[in-house]
């Protein structure tokens, strides 16, 4: 694959914005909605954007949006945005999710976010000048109130992954990696995933601090994450694919025999999911063998510049 970007030049472009739906509330997806526009509006006034679409992807139990909700998005923030919705039927999980969303997605730039994200208003002209710069193939925007300790180049932005709460790249490139690894990555590490292929097919994956959007948090009194039962599953389930999928045989092994004897089901729930799909041969095919791309550090996907 050439190292330039599918997406060179200086004329305005079309985006197309994903989002995924699970029970999520509509006066949280009417305050995401309604920020959006506004960055549209201002990216178009600067001749940055041509035609914006919002694609929601719905993998609730029953709809979250009601006909009525979808006349109410649409009669306030039509003027800015093509909005769409797929009501999916079933749960898909993030990255399925989001390979079905782009299927109908006919943009020339991919904005994959959360849909209780607010974004700043000049979020999308901040993403676009990234994607124009030679070689970036993904750009991430910067999280409040937590922002992501990852480490980043503070002169290049130049990062190992980019987490897709709110990330753009060219839907070409999007096409050639084969979309989300959804065989692999039901909830978590599909993000860490793709970014890795981006890398690992010449592209570099940046961060843009500029660009804020407030991507709600709620934490314990200790300020810790507080997980679900199904976090703790799929994360620990993610943890395996993509050490397996990125050729660390030795931390699959650490990771099965410590969620083993964990004592936690929703770990050895993992444990014993992983070991099915190994006797079946259902696992994903490994990459990187030489460890050029994929990097990790005491159980996370990239160098921290402070604990969390």
């Amino acid at each position: 694959m050439s190292p330039n970007i599918p997406f060179v030049g200086t004329e305005p472009v079309s985006v197309g914005v994903q989002s995924v739906l699970y029970l999520n509330e509509f006066d949280a997806i009417e305050r995401a909605t309604a920020s959006l526009a506004r960055s549209v509006e201002l990216a178009r006034f600067e001749g940055v954007c041509s035609r914006v679409s919002m694609l929601f992807g719905d993998s609730s139990p029953v709809p979250c949006l009601s006909e009525e909700d979808l006349k109410l998005l649409r009669t306030r923030y039509g003027h800015a945005l093509d909005i769409r919705y797929d009501y999916f039927d079933g749960n898909l999980g993030s990255a399925k999710g989001h390979n079905r969303l782009a299927q109908g997605n006919d943009a020339e730039l991919f904005l994959i976010r959360n849909p209780d994200v607010i974004v700043c208003p000049r979020l999308l002209e901040l993403l676009i000048a990234m994607l124009r710069v030679p070689s970036v193939g993904m750009v991430e925007a910067k999280q409040l109130p937590v922002e992501h300790p990852k480490e980043y180049d503070t002169h290049t932005g130049e990062t190992g992954w980019a987490t897709t709460a709110c990330a753009m790249f060219p839907a070409d490139l999007f096409r050639k990696l084969g979309g989300f690894d959804a065989d692999a990555f039901f909830l978590y590490c599909d993000d860490v995933d793709f970014s890795w292929l981006v890398r690992l097919a010449g592209y570099k994956v940046v961060f843009q601090p500029s660009a804020v959007v407030f991507h709600d948090k709620r934490l314990s009194n200790q300020g810790r994450w507080q997980p679900s039962a199904a976090e703790r599953y799929y994360s620990a389930e993610a943890a395996l694919m993509l050490a397996h999928k990125w050729s660390q045989p030795d931390l699959v092994k650490k990771h099965l025999e410590d969620f083993r004897k964990s004592g936690i089901a929703d770990l050895q729930k993992a444990h014993d999911e992983f070991v099915r799909r190994k006797d079946a041969g259902t696992l994903p095919k490994t990459v990187d063998p030489l460890h050029k791309v994929g990097l990790f550090v005491n159980g996370l996907y990239a160098k921290h510049r402070y604990p969390l």
